[in-house]
C-alpha cells in the first residue's frame, strides 16, 4: 500500500489540478459574467468531457499496456507499441477536432440549449474546441510516464499550467473583458503548456524512453494489442461521458436555473471523487505492472488495501460534502440566486451520500482494464451508465429531484455486477490473485 500511495497521491493532485482548467473558468465566469455565461459554460464542460475522454480512454488504454511491457521488462516492445500507440492517437484526434468543428452548429438541438444561452455556449465552444490537440499530448506523455512509474513530473506540469489558466481567466475576463470567449482562450493556452511542455521533458529527460529509427514500425500485431486495450477502454469512457451528455440534454429542458445549478454542482462533485478515480487508476498501474511480472501475492495485497482505503476516504468526502454543501455552492453563486442554491444542494446531498458506489466502481474498472479485461469496464460503464439514462428519463416525469436520483442507483447496479463477476471468476484473474 505505500508503494502505491506513493505512486497515486501525485496523480490524485494532478487531476485535481486538471479539474482546476474548467472549476476556473466555471467560478470566475460564475460570479463576474452572470447565470446565463454559468450554464453555458457549464453545459460545455460536459460536451467536451465527452470530446476530450475518448482520447483520455486511448490513452489510458495504452497505458496499460506499457505497464505490463514495463514489469516484463521488455523495453524493445514497449518502445514500439508507444511509436504505434502514439501515431494511431494522434490521428483520431485530428480527426476528433474537424468533427468537433464541423458539427457545432447541431450541437444546440442535439443538447436542448435555451435560446438565450446558445449564443454565448457557441462562443464559448468554438475557441476551446481548439485545445482538443493540447489535450492528447498530455494525456499521452502521462499516461506514458506513469506507467514506468513517474506520476510526479505530471503534477508539476499540472500545477504550473492550473496557475497559469487561472491567471490568464482573471485577465482575460476581468481585466480585458472578454467574456466567455476569454475563459476559453485561457484554458486552451494552458492544455497546450502542459501538453507540448510535457513532451519537451520526456525528449531531454527519459533517453532510455526514447524511440529510435528501428521501432518506427506499425505490425499487426503491436496494433491488435492496442487496440485491444484502448478501444475498449475508450469505448468505456466514451460511453460513460456520452451517459452524462444525454443526461445533460435532459437536465437543459428544465431551464437556466437547472442548468447553472447543475453546472456549479458537478465541478464539486468531480472534485469530491475525483481523488478515487485517479487512486483507481493508480491502482490498475500496479496490478498490471505486477501483473506482468508474473507477482499474484502483491496483486492480492493490493487489492485489499484499495478496497479499504477507497472506502475510507469515500465516507470522509460523503459527509464534508453532505455538510457543506451550502458553502461549496456558494464558491460559485450569489447567496441571491436561491433557486440555482436550492436545486445544486440538492444535488450534492444526493450524491454526495453515496461515493462508496462511485469509489467501488472506479476500483472495478481499474482492476479489470489491468487484468487485460478491459470488455468487463465496459460492461459495468454500459450497466451504470445505461440504468442512469433510463432512469434519468423516467423519473424526470417526476421533476428534477429523479435525475438527481438516477446517478447513485447506476453505480449501484454496475458495483453489484462488477463483484459478481469477481466472485464467479476471481480464479481465473490475475493467475489466481483473489
Amino acid at each position: 500500500m505505500r508503494s502505491m500511495l506513493r505512486f497515486a497521491v501525485p496523480m490524485i493532485l494532478g487531476n485535481l489540478l486538471q479539474q482546476c482548467y474548467n472549476v476556473a473558468d466555471t467560478l470566475i465566469v460564475g460570479r463576474f459574467l452572470g447565470a446565463n455565461a454559468l450554464a453555458a459554460v457549464g453545459s460545455s464542460y460536459s460536451l467536451m468531457t465527452f470530446l476530450t475522454s475518448i482520447l483520455l480512454g486511448l490513452c489510458m488504454g495504452s497505458g496499460a499496456l506499457f505497464s505490463i511491457r514495463f514489469g516484463q521488462r521488455d523495453m524493445e516492445g514497449l518502445k514500439e507499441a508507444m511509436f504505434a500507440a502514439f501515431s494511431v492517437i494522434a490521428v483520431i484526434a485530428v480527426i476528433l477536432n474537424a468533427a468537433a468543428f464541423a458539427c457545432l452548429d447541431e450541437i444546440s438541438g442535439f443538447l436542448q440549449v435555451p435560446s438565450e444561452i446558445w449564443p454565448l455556449m457557441r462562443r464559448y465552444l468554438a475557441v476551446i474546441f481548439c485545445g482538443i490537440l493540447g489535450v492528447f499530448l498530455y494525456n499521452y506523455f502521462a499516461s506514458l510516464l506513469r506507467a514506468v512509474g513517474n506520476s510526479v513530473v505530471p503534477l508539476l506540469f499540472l500545477g504550473l499550467c492550473a496557475v497559469l489558466n487561472i491567471i490568464l481567466d482573471l485577465w482575460f475576463v476581468i481585466g480585458l473583458g472578454r467574456g466567455v470567449a476569454g475563459a476559453a482562450e485561457a484554458t486552451v493556452i494552458s492544455q497546450y503548456v502542459s501538453g507540448i511542455g510535457l513532451a519537451i521533458y520526456y525528449r531531454s529527460a527519459c533517453p532510455s524512453l526514447r524511440i529510435e529509427k528501428r521501432h518506427i514500425r506499425l505490425r499487426r500485431s503491436v496494433l491488435r494489442e492496442i487496440g485491444s486495450f484502448s478501444v475498449l477502454t475508450c469505448l468505456q469512457q466514451s460511453v460513460m461521458n456520452l451517459g452524462i451528455l444525454m443526461v445533460q440534454g435532459l437536465v437543459n429542458s428544465f431551464g437556466p436555473a437547472v442548468m447553472a445549478a447543475f453546472a456549479a454542482a458537478v465541478k464539486i462533485d468531480s472534485f469530491a471523487y475525483m481523488p478515487v478515480q485517479d487512486f483507481g487508476n493508480a491502482f490498475s498501474t500496479f496490478i498490471a505492472q505486477n501483473y506482468g511480472a508474473e507477482k499474484p501475492d502483491r496483486i492480492r495485497a493490493g487489492l485489499k488495501g484499495a478496497v479499504a482505503t477507497a472506502l475510507v476516504f469515500c465516507l470522509i468526502i460523503s459527509l464534508g460534502v453532505w455538510v457543506f454543501a451550502r458553502p461549496l455552492m456558494l464558491l460559485f453563486v450569489d447567496e441571491a440566486e436561491s433557486a440555482i442554491l436550492l436545486e445544486g444542494v440538492r444535488y450534492l446531498r444526493i450524491e454526495g451520500a453515496f461515493y462508496c458506489g462511485i469509489g467501488c466502481l472506479f476500483l472495478l474498472y481499474g482492476l479489470y482494464r489491468a487484468l487485460g479485461k478491459p470488455g468487463m469496464s465496459v460492461v459495468l460503464t454500459v450497466i451504470s451508465l445505461g440504468t442512469r439514462v433510463l432512469l434519468a428519463y423516467v423519473l424526470s416525469a417526476v421533476g428534477v429531484t429523479g435525475i438527481w436520483w438516477a446517478v447513485p442507483i447506476g453505480w449501484f447496479f454496475a458495483d453489484a455486477a462488477g463483484l459478481a463477476y469477481y466472485a464467479i471468476c476471481q480464479r481465473s484473474l490475475a493467475k489466481g490473485a483473489g
